[in-house]
């Protein structure tokens, strides 16, 4: 009986967190649809609209692999242990010194980027060769949309401290201003532009300032808003690079899959990245909401009780991830294998999104 009791509290909890997380995330999916709703009526699957795919999906590449990807990964487990077993001044010269190295790494980056960008675009577009309006337009877009990297990935360190301390919301909902600002840029900013598509990337870069500033005033309020800090050698930061070692090439193999498609889509005919960017939004749709939902909540949950090392509460929260995600999982893959056409038709057949967009698509 004193076990029930003890178990019981911890799964409603984890299940109270997860539906937060749920329905902010839905929320985020939601206003997320209608922007590609809105784009598809206004751009349909053209070579702005492809070019603008592949200079939003560079940055984006590399996210996963400084943001929520590797680094998240690497980094709650370590700061769950610091937060379990150090004093809250520890905690937060740990934070700030996390943030100075991810800041320094970031910076780096952007800038050779910024520098190479027409380069980067022969290496994940090769095929937009042949088409130099579409890698002279992607180029300029990347430029704009290349910063993006730095933002995002100081949102998502913001983001898993919030998480590891128990506060999901603002995390869960943050991602909904990209939503919001890219469909006022789309409406508001595109006749304004001398290419209308322009202003898409122009809106990922505003969003991306208002996602970084959004989430500081929460971090400040919970006294964990710190100053980066640049020192070689903490024992903190080691650790979490050498987390982030194998976590690179757990998260590199999905995106690079990703990355494969659009090389092979930008040598097809025009329009195929984006059939393959609205086809992938539909399917990663229940992975949004509820797989990324589960996997935030339970990360920092599994974390502290590996820190404590409480292998039986360990064994039963990853338990119960499992079978939440088969639960949602298959029925929703049943769903989408059945019902492709009218869902893609549902969502995206309006305005300059043709029926050839449309049967490509499915």
């Amino acid at each position: 009986m004193t076990t029930l009791s003890h178990i019981l509290p911890k799964r409603q909890s984890l299940l109270r967190s997860t539906s937060l997380v749920s329905i902010m995330t839905f929320c985020s999916r939601l206003t997320g649809f209608a922007r590609d709703m809105l784009i598809a009526q206004l751009f349909g699957a053209t070579a702005g609209m492809d070019a603008f795919l592949v200079a939003f999906r560079i940055p984006n590449f590399m996210r996963r692999l400084f943001a929520e990807g590797a680094f998240s990964q690497a980094f709650v487990p370590v700061l769950a242990e610091y937060q379990q077993t150090q004093s809250t001044d520890e905690v937060r010269t740990f934070i700030a010194r996390v943030a100075g190295q991810l800041l320094g790494i970031l910076t780096v980056v952007v800038t050779i980027g910024m520098l190479l960008t027409p380069f980067i675009i022969l290496i994940f577009a090769p095929g937009f060769a042949a088409h130099s309006a579409r890698a002279i337009l992607a180029t300029m877009m990347l430029k704009i949309t290349f910063p993006y990297l730095m933002l995002i990935s100081l949102t998502a360190m913001s983001g898993a401290v919030l998480n590891t301390y128990g506060y999901f919301g603002i995390p869960a909902i943050t991602p909904l201003w990209l939503n919001v600002v890219m469909i006022a840029c789309a409406l508001y900013l595109s006749p304004w532009c001398q290419w209308p598509i322009m202003s898409l990337a122009w809106g990922v870069l505003l969003a991306g300032i208002i996602q970084f500033l959004f989430q500081l005033p929460f971090l400040w309020q919970k006294k964990l808003l710190v100053k980066p800090a640049w020192v070689r050698g903490d024992k903190g930061v080691q650790r979490v690079i050498k987390l982030m070692i194998p976590a690179l090439f757990g998260v590199s193999i999905a995106q690079l899959n990703l990355m494969i498609d659009s090389i092979f889509a930008s040598f097809l005919e025009i329009g195929s990245v984006s059939w393959l960017y609205f086809t992938d939004r539909l399917t990663d749709f229940p992975l949004g909401v509820f797989g990324v939902a589960i996997a935030t909540v339970i990360l920092p949950h599994l974390s502290r009780r590996h820190a404590d090392q409480n292998i039986k509460r360990f064994s039963q929260a990853l338990d119960w991830g499992l079978r939440s995600l088969l639960i949602i999982g298959i029925p929703a893959m049943i769903g989408l294998a059945f019902f492709s056409m009218p869902l893609i038709a549902c969502c995206f057949a309006y305005g300059k999104f043709n029926l050839v967009d449309l049967i490509q698509t499915q």
